[in-house]
């Protein structure tokens, strides 16, 4: 059994994963695994909207199914876009493989096929949002693979926070560092800063409208901006259930390709 945290998810917060022990309470990486690894539950199932928001202010609206189960090297997630009618019947996959990276797969229906996400399309956008290939990934993203120092405490939104800096050890990944802010009591993440080689800001996420679902305490919305474009891609959680029955035939590419179970 592992541990999902949902930003979507996400789809994006899809969810952080995490089966590596903590370390000594108010340590970073001990806050971290807490934060990553509140929900305890096998599955995930959700409907959101997602709202993109151009530069001018113009907005699209996407309707969006998602499905994550853990499996034998970590997390497994499919994304199907159910409208508009441009995207509808896209279908995407990303699996954890062994080495600790990420195989991901992508059906076009114009294209009729499954294509495999290269490794140099990580920093690429995910169907024109906000999300990056990699940022999808990074929502189950172990937290050994990072690491982490406490830099202050500090509050947000009345809530006081630990502030916790988390960097790559793998220097491939598309970010230099991500800054947390994390309640200090029930370790929810309220935000996270992105930031690229240069030691730049690059996006900004924020997690809000937190609801009980099923016991679990889950964010209802996800906002992630780009700042230098200004534009941003915003997530509202219409539906989401755990531990929900998710046939293994959903996280196949067969299953990309029909959107049949076989």
């Amino acid at each position: 059994m592992k541990y999902f945290y949902s930003v979507l998810i996400i789809l994006a917060a899809a969810g952080f994963l995490g089966a590596q022990e903590g370390g000594d309470s108010g340590t970073a990486q001990s806050v971290m695994y807490s934060a990553r690894n509140r929900v305890k539950t096998d599955t995930i199932s959700s409907r959101s909207r997602m709202v993109i928001t151009a530069k001018d202010g113009n907005t699209s609206e996407r309707l969006i199914d998602q499905y994550s189960k853990d499996g034998p090297n970590g997390a497994r997630t499919v994304i199907i876009f159910q409208r508009p009618a441009n995207v509808a019947g896209t279908r995407f996959l990303t699996m954890d493989n062994a080495s600790g990276g990420s195989d991901r797969w992508i059906f076009l229906p114009e294209l009729g096929r499954v294509r495999r996400i290269a490794a140099s399309e990580s920093g690429g956008s995910f169907m024109g949002t906000d999300f990056s290939y990699d940022d999808i990934s990074s929502m189950e993203r172990d937290v050994s693979q990072d690491t982490h120092t406490m830099l202050r405490e500090e509050p947000v939104n009345g809530r006081s926070c630990h502030v916790i800096q988390s960097v790559p050890r793998d220097s491939s990944f598309q970010y230099s560092k991500t800054i947390s802010w994390v309640d200090k009591l029930n370790y929810l993440i309220y935000k996270s800063e992105m930031y690229n080689r240069r030691g730049e800001l690059v996006k900004l996420m924020e997690m809000s409208d937190f609801r009980d679902v099923q016991g679990h305490i889950t964010p209802m919305l996800t906002k992630i901006s780009t700042v230098n474009a200004g534009t941003s891609t915003t997530i509202y959680m219409e539906i989401m259930k755990y531990n929900d029955q998710i046939p293994e035939g959903v996280f196949t590419t067969a299953y990309l390709e029909t959107g049949r179970v076989r």
